[in-house]
């Protein structure tokens, strides 16, 4: 006991090296336990979700050493006979953190939230960086001024510098300012979302991937990667095949020959496409596909069959699994498709 009470004054009372030594012990033991800690909080309310999980780690990324360096510096402070110069200065140092561990958690929280609410409609955690990037530097910027108050910097002379500053920056930065500013507007109005199929009035389409300060990423069915300015997203004619809902219906044209039953012709069509929908995970199950004829074609009778697939993807397959049944189909009732000698 004796043992322990010299070497528990010899801690508390030594030098600077010691102090140093000691702080530097009670700092990485406070990382190491607010970790530990950490990981088995988010475990508990992910309840083993790993998505769950993930986002809470990402939420709280960096804030574990954050608190376990602020855990360390107090226990210091309060048990270490430390001088009053080195004193104030590590007390500087302990407000330093606190504001670093604010500004953090809330850049995180925000940009985490965005990324969840923008996630939902997609099913999977979106890779929005623009709002994200947005929230973070706002977040960011605020803290660093109130870091720089803390330190008794007058931050007034430095607003006044940075707004005349923004102004010359802004009319320098007309193309992309105009972009981050489109990029913004277009994901607040919900008129495109992350996961959202689109298709653009140049032709080309594909699921939007990213939308980041500058350019809207949007993926083709080839996995190519488009890459369009933010601010021509905001001024094109967009079809998007996600919105009001995700189910489209389609129609495939079907030529049948003069003289068929058309009424023995549309039962067998409606039952082959019903069958089809229901094999197929693409295809809307409980929906009752019709025909409808349209015209007397030179050498047939046209009509379209109507279709309903659960994503606009998805009509591809489904259109080629009709078309394979409904072809066999015909050949065992012997209906004839015509076609051009």
């Amino acid at each position: 006991m004796n043992l322990f009470n010299t070497l528990l004054n010899a801690i508390v009372f030594g030098g600077f090296k010691v102090h140093l030594v000691a702080l530097l012990i009670l700092v990485i033991l406070g990382i190491v336990f607010l970790h530990v800690i950490a990981k088995y909080i988010f475990r508990k309310i992910s309840k083993n979700d790993e998505r769950a999980y993930f986002i809470l780690r990402q939420a709280f990324r960096g804030i574990p050493s954050l608190l376990g360096i602020l855990a360390g510096i107090y226990v210091a402070q309060n048990f270490l006979a430390i001088p009053p110069g080195p004193a104030g200065f590590l007390n500087h140092i302990f407000h330093l953190v606190i504001i670093m561990t604010i500004t953090l958690l809330v850049a995180h929280l925000g940009s985490g939230y965005l990324k969840y609410k923008l996630g939902q409609s997609s099913g999977a955690i979106a890779s929005t960086s623009i709002l994200a990037t947005t929230v973070d530097v706002a977040v960011y910027a605020i803290g660093l001024l109130i870091l720089l108050e803390s330190f008794g910097v007058s931050i007034s002379p430095l607003l006044t510098a940075l707004g005349v500053g923004g102004l010359a920056t802004a009319l320098a930065l007309q193309d992309t300012l105009a972009n981050l500013f489109s990029g913004i507007n277009t994901l607040l109005s919900k008129q495109i979302k992350i996961g959202d199929f689109v298709k653009l009035s140049s032709g080309e389409s594909g699921n939007v991937v990213d939308m980041n300060w500058r350019n809207t990423t949007i993926k083709t069915s080839t996995e190519n990667m488009i890459v369009v300015p933010n601010k021509q997203i905001a001024s094109s004619v967009i079809i998007n095949y996600a919105q009001p809902f995700a189910a489209c219906s389609i129609a495939v044209p079907v030529a049948i020959s003069y003289g068929s039953n058309l009424r023995q012709v549309e039962a067998i069509t409606i039952e082959v496409a019903m069958q089809v929908l229901k094999e197929n995970e693409g295809g809307v199950s409980d929906f009752v596909p019709f025909v409808r004829y349209h015209d007397f074609g030179e050498y047939s009778i046209n009509m379209d069959v109507t279709l309903r697939v659960k994503t606009v993807t998805d009509q591809g397959f489904v259109r080629h699994e009709f078309i394979k049944a409904i072809y066999e189909r015909y050949e065992k009732e012997g209906i004839r498709i015509p076609f051009k000698s």
